[in-house]
């Protein structure tokens, strides 16, 4: 049996006398480079766009914990008027009633002692921490009638308690500005 190697050798001269056509190099190298494309690995761009999910989805639910735990103020509380659209009302007026006194009390006058207008700004931010804790008890227990009424009896000491502190602040400065007057009309 011959090989094709014994068949070119005997047929020397035939395949010696023929020159292969103008640009056959040229097309036997394209499909060289067809072929080693075909067998080259695919990349693909879905892996890498797995990867960027997961990423993102672990730093957005990373961030939402850390909303949640740490930077949300409120998250461990829960307010009068999430218990129900009543509470609601009577929160926000209990709420205005306290600003107003509060801007009315931090907009007298200390000129005597400046010192007494901060210690009472401090003594009513240390009845809010009391408040704060009754919110989250309530959290705890949304339906617990006693402390939705210790918080609203909150509200009530709170503006009492504002109240006399402004009368009495009017009474100073009145006392003060009648004691000027006698003083005036005296020299």
């Amino acid at each position: 049996m011959k090989t094709i190697e014994d068949i070119i050798r005997g047929n020397k001269n035939y395949f010696d006398g023929s020159e292969p056509s103008d640009g056959h190099f040229e097309r036997f190298s394209m499909k060289l480079e067809i072929r080693a494309q075909k067998n080259a690995p695919k990349r693909s761009i879905v892996p890498y766009l797995l990867r960027a999910a997961v990423v993102t989805l672990l730093v957005t639910l990373s961030s939402l914990w850390t909303w949640d735990h740490f930077i949300r103020p409120g998250s461990s509380r829960m307010t009068l008027g999430q218990v129900s659209p009543q509470y609601k009302e009577v929160e926000s007026y209990y709420i205005h009633q306290v600003n107003m006194m509060e801007g009315e009390i931090v907009n007298l006058d200390f000129k005597n002692n400046p010192e007494q207008k901060s210690l009472l700004v401090q003594e009513m931010k240390s009845m809010d921490s009391v408040y704060v804790s009754l919110q989250k008890e309530l959290k705890a227990n949304p339906n617990d009638e006693r402390i939705i009424n210790a918080m609203i009896e909150h509200y009530q000491t709170k503006i009492e308690v504002m109240n006399y502190i402004l009368n009495q602040l009017r009474t100073v400065k009145n006392g003060n500005e009648n004691k000027t007057e006698n003083e005036k009309v005296s020299l």
